[in-house]
């Protein structure tokens, strides 16, 4: 059953780093299905050529492009103040805006991308984006979140398991086995608000600014297909709907979602176990 069916109107979101890549083709999927989108990222003049591309098309919500870096926590409560004051609520939050190994790749400092030959500002800088920065919106958007009940969601955007323990890549690793902490605390944190907190990932490398030199190569060479940003939509929609009201401190991946199959087997088969796993000590 594709998720392309699913409506989102009257819905209001938020999706980070939404000027390119795996942020736009979400953020487009979600004004599509006639959710009101704001586009926040760094880069803001490039949200407004993103958000021209549907704006005012048939059967989606209003959007709006703005400028926000995540690293900054001014930025991201005005950012989430701005989503309430020009569509009334906030519903949907998807935590995409990061950096990538490509940063550390492209420093003059970087001597290797072992970690102690690797930039260390630089390294401070992605762990300081990724993790941080994503805890930053979340925590301005998390009393907003909680208001819309069980239409609350927070989507967080990170990567495959082999990526997180590859080598010579930290801290890109490091960051994102953080953010699926977030997710599952958080996910305990919100629980009897309606609030749900979720992950997902393309499944492989994906068409993107974050794919470094390194990566190309690596995936020319052993042959494996690289993923376009939208293939993580899917899981994206259904995590957003109602459809997936009950479903918290869970991770989806995107080139594992079978449209042909109804909503809750395209799940159960897209579902991968948590990287982190629950200790019952309290260690």
């Amino acid at each position: 059953m594709p998720t392309s069916d699913l409506r989102l109107e009257g819905r209001v979101a938020i999706v980070t780093g939404a000027a390119r890549g795996i942020g736009k083709a979400i953020a487009h999927a979600l004004t599509r299905a006639g959710a009101h989108v704001l586009y926040a990222d760094v880069d803001g003049g490039t949200t407004g050529m993103a958000t021209r591309e549907v704006a005012g098309q048939p059967g989606c919500g209003r959007v709006l492009g703005v400028p926000c870096d995540i690293t900054n926590p001014a930025d991201c409560e005005r950012t989430v103040n701005e989503a309430v004051r020009l569509f009334g609520s906030l519903d949907i939050l998807v935590n995409n805006a990061g950096k990538g190994p490509v940063h550390l790749e492209r420093s003059p400092r970087t001597k290797s991308l072992k970690f102690y030959e690797a930039d260390p500002m630089v390294w401070r800088e992605i762990i300081l984006t990724n993790v941080v920065g994503t805890f930053f919106m979340s925590h301005y958007a998390a009393p907003h979140l909680i208001k819309a009940g069980n239409k609350g969601r927070i989507i967080n955007v990170t990567t495959s398991l082999n990526t997180m323990q590859r080598r010579n890549n930290s801290p890109y690793g490091v960051s994102k086995v953080a953010i699926e902490a977030e997710t599952l605390i958080w996910s305990k944190d919100l629980e009897g608000t309606g609030v749900t907190v979720n992950t997902v990932l393309p499944g492989g490398a994906t068409n993107t600014d974050f794919l470094s030199d390194m990566g190309r190569q690596s995936a020319q060479k052993t042959g494996r297909v690289v993923l376009e940003p939208e293939i993580i939509v899917p899981p994206v929609l259904w995590l957003a709907s109602d459809e997936a009201a009950h479903i918290t401190g869970q991770r989806f991946v995107g080139k594992d979602w079978d449209e042909s199959l109804p909503f809750a087997e395209a799940a159960a088969k897209a579902r991968e176990p948590q990287v982190i796993r629950e200790a019952d000590d309290g260690r």
